[in-house]
């Protein structure tokens, strides 16, 4: 067991995407938000085991390294930051959970209703609709 607190970020990360790379299930010692009863986040942090097969890897706008992982003990899809990750064992064994297909490309929101098309263009910003103007102008 490799705790992280001993390694840099950058350390933890060339490792866990080798897993990744190799095909081999990692379990971590993370530290996940609890939720409530309504399934709000509380802000307390609850340390947690599980085995994952990482299979993606992101950065978000905040800066925060995201791991995409299926979990094997029940075969959903979840994200690890790599910050909240206390310790971690590689695994020589193969992936066995079988991971989600590749994401559709976002599709564009489309316009319920007249009401959603005319809050579109009743918007105030100018930069918006300078090229509309000069288009209507000409």
């Amino acid at each position: 067991m490799k705790n992280t607190i001993n390694e840099t970020q950058a350390q933890t990360l060339t490792r866990l995407l080798a897993a990744a790379d190799r095909q081999h299930p990692v379990t971590v010692t993370y530290l996940k938000e609890e939720k409530d009863e309504n399934g709000c986040k509380t802000g307390h942090l609850v340390e947690t085991i599980r085995t994952i097969e990482v299979h993606d890897v992101r950065t978000t706008k905040a800066g925060n390294v995201t791991f995409r992982a299926m979990n094997r003990e029940t075969g959903e899809s979840r994200i690890f930051r790599l910050d909240r990750i206390q310790a971690y064992t590689v695994h020589r064994t193969a992936y066995t959970v079988a991971r989600p297909s590749t994401e559709p490309a976002p599709v564009a929101p489309v316009p319920s209703c007249p009401a959603t098309v005319i809050g579109r263009l009743a918007r105030d910003d100018a930069a918006y609709h300078a090229d509309r103007y000069v288009l209507l102008a000409a």
